[in-house]
């Protein structure tokens, strides 16, 4: 006889085993027979039309919890509809959905086997207390969101707690399934402009499982690493007819064959395990559950952009996005419709810069021999000296750093910018609304040594003639001071390029921060407080907050990319010169309205308080303080309101936060051994972004 014990084991057995269910014929005899359509069960079970297609026709098979649910139901309709019915009852128009727990039908009969446990849980997206999901797309082209995470097990899970089954193994076979049965997708942002593609993201085991490596190894810079050419998977793809862009398979393949008509037929890859999400942009991403990541990045696809690579790209292509290159134009000989320039934007060919905006290893440098001096239009990273410090400021006990929210994003509001190519004049009248590039002496000018200089990023007083973006030579000008160009260039078209990308970025970062809980009608005390606990509310939101703001800084970084690689040769182009927004001087306008703003907020502040900065490093800056918080040093009027001008606390660019408090001996101290506060304030070493 055998023992108890044994017993168990064969019951426990049992119990593991997944349930059996009917053939896919049957189980679409049975739906019919129920009155059910497969795009109703696919609401009840949180899945996708497709997917019930696919179980129906045998393709691929459900897995848990959905195969427990699946079986529960068909066992119910079975019991009703044992015989087929002659002729076939017709199915009816779709209802209203059913709750997504329990089937719309009549109370079905319990299986004759207990469900078993699930072998993992689809852990469902976290609904934090102050944010709603991703709203649908309301393309009906794109039913199931912008992307997926797959993972090993073939799940994938979409935006809103959607989930398929994947049946690929290889990457041309997810590409295929992409493109004809995921549903996934995006609308363009721009009626000139194209639709986005969609974008599956892998996890570590769901790229083994494609038979891709885990990890990417070599000596070159992570961003630049790729699969060899002869690597099977890159194989794969070429037999099927399939192509790589010119990034190769790295972190961010995009694989896609020409397009037949109007249909793209374009897929966008991202890698977890090959650090596609780098943790400085996406916050502990990489490390969150599967439906997790599609919640943080469907929400920053809805409001930015679906992710293209890293957020320096992202932030780049949402430019092209927001004003497309071209647009339809009717030929007057023809009738036809053509493409044709988009005004307002940068058009289709790239356009070298003027010799003062390039690099030292762009061609039109190397190769003209240039040696007249670069524009210098970099961020702030200034300290003031110790022996300008008085005896009132240091006995004072608090330093305090404050942080201007995305303040490249608020340079870049209703910015003019040159559109065409660079032409050269020498003794041009200045016009502080053309943009361009200016030669121009500043070293007359006298500004308060307790401040920095507004013209230079090291905030030293200029030494003798240099060249400057329009803003820091009309900022000049609003001072009271006489400018005198010797030389310049300047573009005759010029247009706000930036603006729907402002628009577009600065509606993100503001409703982002609302659904954390800072919120604009929050008092200046309030605000503080929510601040300072809203990466706590939701660590995936708080995630596609610094998302947004490395998008800003990276996306004009990009309008800049130096060359990468080690072989790399000065004199010689490089990839990011063949796109029109290569455009180092629209980086340099931005970055000289960013640092004029500071300027400007600095002698006001000082104006209204008497106080100076000890320090500033892009857009942190640092103030002597008699109390711990920065309501004891801000400039309020009489009525309470913040003085207009200074600096103000608020959730929107350009307004400031709170970035950290020590002690004022403790600024003193690095001050001395010429350090800048400014980048510690926070308790650690603070990034410096100049833009790169």
């Amino acid at each position: 006889m055998p023992t108890e014990e044994e017993l168990f084991e064969s019951v426990d057995a049992l119990l593991e085993e997944e349930p059996q269910l009917p053939p896919p014929a049957e189980r679409a005899r049975l739906r019919e027979a129920a009155g059910i359509t497969q795009a109703r069960l696919a609401v009840a079970l949180r899945t996708s039309t497709q997917t019930v297609k696919n179980w129906e026709n045998g393709r691929s098979e459900p897995k848990p919890p959905r195969l427990d649910a699946y079986q529960r139901l068909l066992n119910g309709w079975a019991a009703k509809h044992a015989t087929p019915p002659t002729p076939p009852t017709p199915a009816p128009q779709p209802k209203a959905p059913a709750a997504p727990e329990t089937p719309a039908t009549a109370p079905p009969t319990p299986p004759a086997t207990p469900a078993p446990a699930p072998r993992r849980p689809a852990t469902p997206p976290r609904r934090p207390t102050a944010t709603k999901p991703p709203a649908p797309t309301a393309d009906p082209r794109y039913p199931h969101g912008p992307l997926a995470v797959l993972d090993g097990d073939a799940t994938a899970y979409g935006t809103g707690g959607i989930m398929w089954d994947c049946p690929a193994t290889t990457v041309p076979q997810l590409v295929e399934w992409t493109l004809k049965e995921s549903g996934l997708g995006a609308p363009k942002l721009n009626r000139h402009g194209k639709d986005s593609d969609p974008l599956v993201v892998l996890t570590a085991a769901a790229a083994v499982k494609l038979g891709l490596p885990e990890r990417l190894e070599g000596r070159e810079q992570r961003r630049t690493l790729r699969l060899p050419e002869d690597h099977p998977a890159v194989q794969d793809i070429r037999r099927a007819n399939w192509r790589l862009t010119q990034r190769g398979f790295g972190p961010w393949p995009r694989i896609y064959r020409e397009a037949q008509g109007r249909e793209r037929q374009c897929v966008q890859l991202a890698i977890l395990p090959w650090d596609a999400l780098d943790d400085r942009s996406w916050p502990g991403v990489s490390a969150m559950t599967p439906p997790e990541i599609a919640r943080v990045l469907g929400v920053y696809a809805q409001r930015v952009i679906t992710p293209r690579g890293s957020t320096a790209v992202s932030g780049l292509e949402l430019m092209t996005a927001l004003r497309p290159p071209t647009r339809a134009v009717r030929e007057e000989a023809t009738g036809n419709w053509a493409p044709g320039h988009n005004p307002g934007s940068l058009g289709t060919q790239p356009v070298d810069p003027a010799p003062p905006e390039a690099t030292t290893e762009h061609p039109v440098v190397v190769e003209s021999g240039w040696t007249g001096g670069f524009l210098d239009e970099e961020a702030y990273q200034w300290i003031r000296p110790v022996d300008l410090l008085t005896d009132q400021e240091c006995l004072l006990p608090h330093a305090i750093g404050l942080d201007l929210n995305t303040a490249f994003l608020a340079a870049a509001a209703r910015l003019v910018v040159g559109l065409s190519a660079p032409e050269h004049h020498h003794q041009p009248a200045f016009h502080p609304k053309t943009p361009g590039s200016w030669y121009v002496d500043l070293s007359h000018i006298e500004t308060d040594p307790r401040l920095p200089s507004p013209f230079t990023p090291t905030g030293q007083r200029p030494t003798g003639p240099a060249w400057y973006q329009t803003h820091t030579v009309a900022y000049a000008q609003e001072l009271g001071h006489d400018v005198h160009p010797i030389e310049a260039y300047l573009r005759r078209e010029t247009g706000a390029y930036l603006d729907p990308w402002h628009d577009r970025l600065k509606n993100a970062y503001v409703d982002t921060l609302a659904d954390l809980g800072v919120t604009r009608d929050l008092n200046d005390a309030d605000f503080l407080t929510a601040m300072e606990h809203h990466k706590r509310t939701d660590p995936g939101l708080a995630a596609v907050l610094a998302a947004i703001k490395a998008t800003v800084k990276g996306g004009v970084g990009k309008l800049r990319e130096r060359p990468q690689g080690r072989h790399y040769q000065a004199g010689e182009r490089w990839p990011a010169l063949e796109r029109p927004t290569w455009r180092p001087d629209i980086r340099a306008a931005v970055i000289s309205k960013a640092r004029v703003n500071m300027h400007r907020k600095l002698a006001n502040t000082a104006r209204f308080t008497g106080l100076f900065p000890l320090a500033v490093l892009s857009d942190c800056v640092v103030y002597p303080s008699p109390g711990p918080t920065p309501l004891d040093f801000l400039p309020y009027a009489t009525s309470g309101k913040p003085q207009p001008g200074a600096f103000r606390l608020g959730p929107t660019p350009g307004l400031a936060k709170l970035e950290g408090v020590q002690e004022m001996a403790w600024a003193v101290d690095l001050m001395e051994h010429g350090l800048n506060p400014a980048r510690h304030i926070k308790g650690g070493d603070a990034v410096l972004d100049e833009g790169e």
